[in-house]
């Protein structure tokens, strides 16, 4: 049976007519049908192996010497034009896309590159220049936090603090560093500003919420009180760590023997340790991620928090082994744990922050980055682990 194909949706425009002859095209024969809406000539074109092509009209008259072939000019040709223009514009999108992740991804490096380096000086300075540096860091988080808990996301089924307290206890979480290095602990002071800001929140104008309550406190928590604990880790535990190398050889433009403390080594190994959860983690949730952690943050999968795991321990084994502390195997290995564990866990509590204000990013202060609380979400808890474990477990159990 011949092939037949019937084409009736593009309309034409007749321009001229000729006599042609037409060589056969196949052996299958093809009819290909177009009709003109203005002037209502349907033309019907066969193409057979044995006969030549011929012209028809729709009353199936057909000429019986020679064949017309009419020259027509239809819009197919403006629509393959428009296709054409359309995967142009296409691929100039795709252009303009990859051009926009390749920047996305120089501010990123770029960022990363510049925010490694000041960290790495601020934590080597210590004493009043790291906590100040922690102080403004922890200034600009509670702003941020305080902006979600009043986004749309999440007024939508909560009251927000008022504006007048929100900024107050923003200011008392970027004071929490201070007084932690100046006193040597907060415990006193956090419950006290909890406390007036509690009253604050209770005798205000209007109709008090629990949720403006609990919102608050749990800001004063979240971004003032954890983040004093890596004021603690680093200038809390004065101990010099003189086992390796670099201690006996630090420099004295960075205070000498006496500046190489347990606080220090314990700092370097708890930030590069989060690093290298981080960076497995992405690394290993690219390559293998397949089954979802939590649906909080589906881009996580379990392979990438087990990658993350993994080069999180064995960064803390191998500082270890270089710093001499902690000395035992068990101990670096139970820190790398504690790190990680706190880690994933001030990630997931971020992310279910942003994912109930609606938003991508928690600010746009760092270029590529996001915000403060995009960067640092991995340390909040980290810092006071760490602390608790050097403080605590350390000289209790002796692991």
């Amino acid at each position: 049976m011949a092939s037949f194909v019937e084409i009736d949706l593009v309309p034409l425009s007749l321009t001229s007519l000729s006599k042609r002859p037409c060589l056969p095209l196949s052996r299958k024969s093809l009819i290909f049908y177009c009709r003109d809406s203005k002037s209502k000539l349907g033309l019907r074109w066969v193409f057979n192996s044995s006969k030549p092509a011929f012209l028809a009209k729709d009353s199936h008259i057909f000429t019986k010497r020679h064949p017309i072939v009419a020259v027509a000019r239809a819009e197919a040709d403006k629509v393959r034009d428009d296709y054409a223009k359309q995967e142009g514009d296409t691929k100039e999108s795709d252009g303009v896309l990859i051009q926009q992740k390749a920047s996305q991804l120089r501010k990123r490096i770029v960022s990363g590159i510049g925010i490694g380096v000041s960290v790495g000086g601020v934590v080597l300075a210590g004493g009043w220049v790291y906590t100040a540096a922690i102080a403004a860091a922890v200034f600009v988080g509670a702003r941020e936090y305080f902006e979600l808990v009043r986004s749309h996301g999440i007024t939508a089924g909560m009251t927000p603090p008022p504006r007048y307290v929100s900024r107050v206890c923003s200011v008392i979480c970027a004071l929490m560093p201070l007084v932690t290095l100046y006193f040597g602990r907060i415990d006193i002071w956090v419950a006290f500003a909890a406390f007036v800001v509690a009253i604050a929140l209770l005798l205000q104008r209007g109709n008090p919420r629990f949720a403006q309550l609990s919102s608050t406190m749990f800001g004063l928590f979240y971004c003032g009180y954890l983040p004093c604990f890596w004021i603690k880790l680093r200038c809390g535990l004065t101990a010099p760590a003189l086992n390796t190398r670099i201690g006996a050889t630090w420099p004295i433009l960075l205070g000498g023997q006496a500046h190489w403390t347990v606080g220090l080594v314990a700092t370097l190994i708890s930030i590069s340790s989060v690093i290298a959860a981080d960076t497995y983690a992405f690394m290993g949730g690219k390559a293998f991620g397949r089954t979802p952690l939590t649906a909080i943050s589906p881009k996580k999968t379990w392979e990438g928090t087990l990658a993350g795991l993994g080069g999180c321990i064995a960064t803390t084994v191998i500082l270890s082994k270089t710093f001499c502390w902690p000395v035992s195997f068990l101990s670096a290995t139970a820190l790398g744990f504690l790190i990680f564990f706190g880690s994933i866990f001030g990630d997931l509590t971020e992310s279910l922050i942003k994912r109930d204000a609606g938003v991508k990013d928690s600010g746009s202060l760092i270029p590529g980055h996001g915000g403060i609380l995009d960067r640092a979400d991995s340390y909040i808890f980290t810092g006071a682990l760490a602390f608790s474990f050097v403080k605590t477990f350390l000289p209790l159990y002796g692991v």
